[in-house]
């Protein structure tokens, strides 16, 4: 594990933010962007699985799939030959750790970090039950930053699940 640098912090403050925003269709809040090499969000998504009945629109990869479709458009105005789905030099910054399918997703992208806050002991996969964004048999390794802001975002989720507990 790596040591987290101060930006990390001011990112997972945007990741928050679409974990928030979460609420407003009863998903789970997580959160997460795309930073881009310059240090400008390419993309940010929140779960969607509720709101649009996809159970791969997790907070992850939907800023995945938009910092993807931003770099094409950026590459077209370039007049670059960019495809849109490497997104080396970027980083994902996440409010829960990733679960093995972002993870993958991730290690697919070619994304070279990865910064989350809450660890997941049930599903997470950089770390807590598999590490996929470090396992060297795979062609893409991951540095992780885990554990930024983590009371943080593991309030957030420990709210949302005892009121759904209780309702």
């Amino acid at each position: 594990m790596t040591s987290p640098e101060p930006r990390h912090a001011e990112w997972i403050g945007l990741a928050l933010t679409e974990a928030r925003a979460a609420l407003d269709t009863a998903d789970v809040p997580i959160g997460a962007v795309v930073i881009g090499p310059d240090g400008t969000v390419l993309g940010s998504g929140r779960n969607e699985r509720e709101a649009i009945g996809d159970p791969t629109a997790h907070a992850e990869m939907v800023a995945i799939r938009a910092a993807a479709a931003r770099l094409q458009e950026l590459g077209a105005v370039a007049g670059s030959a960019a495809d849109g789905w490497r997104l080396a030099d970027c980083t994902l910054v996440v409010t829960l750790e990733p679960c093995a399918m972002c993870a993958g997703a991730v290690v697919l992208a070619r994304i070279p970090r990865v910064v989350f806050g809450a660890w997941d002991e049930k599903a997470g996969a950089a770390g807590s039950v598999f590490d996929v964004l470090r396992e060297r048999r795979l062609n893409h390794w991951v540095e992780v930053y885990g554990g930024v802001r983590e009371q943080e975002c593991a309030a957030l989720l420990r709210d949302f699940f005892a009121g759904h507990r209780g309702a």
